[in-house]
């Protein structure tokens, strides 16, 4: 089992790190990967985070143990994945906005309806890896979606987060430069 211990450090600190490691996807017994390349962080104390009420049914995953997966429905459309971080009990988490396909190109393009733009948002990439809400929960390290070490980028930039309306100036949004 794979050792994800440096998820369970600040969500800001950790996105960056997220960058070039694969998010794997073995869903329905096909495999298919991407390579991240653009994360958002949250945490509990962010007005933007679905933790900053607290606890509640929907968002109760963000406050288990790191190296989980957190999913959730946005906007009633579509399915966005994060990686779960920090302590228990502190709700906490890294969206994984884009990513460059690597395994499964022909799986992703049949859930995707498409051959381009296969991963290049946070619902693009939940469905081209066949995330739904029933992996809520999901262990990183063994579940049928997992993290796995990748290349990281020569360099990244850090910008404002981007699709939210509360605290837009926070640049909290890593994107790898290639």
């Amino acid at each position: 089992m794979r050792d994800l211990g440096f998820l369970a450090g600040d969500s800001p600190d950790v996105a960056p790190t997220l960058l070039g490691w694969r998010l794997v996807s073995l869903i329905g017994g096909e495999r298919t990967a991407i390579r991240i390349t653009e994360v958002e962080a949250y945490r509990q104390d962010d007005p933007a985070s679905h933790s900053f009420p607290g606890p509640t049914k929907r968002n109760a995953t963000m406050f288990g143990p790191a190296g989980h997966l957190y999913v959730y429905r946005s906007y009633g459309v579509h399915w966005c994945a994060n990686v779960v971080t920090s302590a228990p009990g502190h709700g906490a988490g890294v969206l994984i906005r884009a990513g460059s396909p690597l395994d499964g190109l022909e799986v992703m393009e049949r859930r995707r309806g498409r051959r381009t733009s296969l991963s290049n948002g946070p619902g693009k990439v939940a469905q081209a890896l066949g995330i739904e809400g029933i992996h809520d929960g999901t262990d990183l390290r063994q579940g049928v979606v997992r993290l796995e070490p990748g290349t990281p980028p020569v360099t990244f930039v850090a910008t404002p987060r981007i699709g939210i309306s509360k605290a837009t100036e926070v640049p909290w949004r890593f994107v790898a430069v290639e």
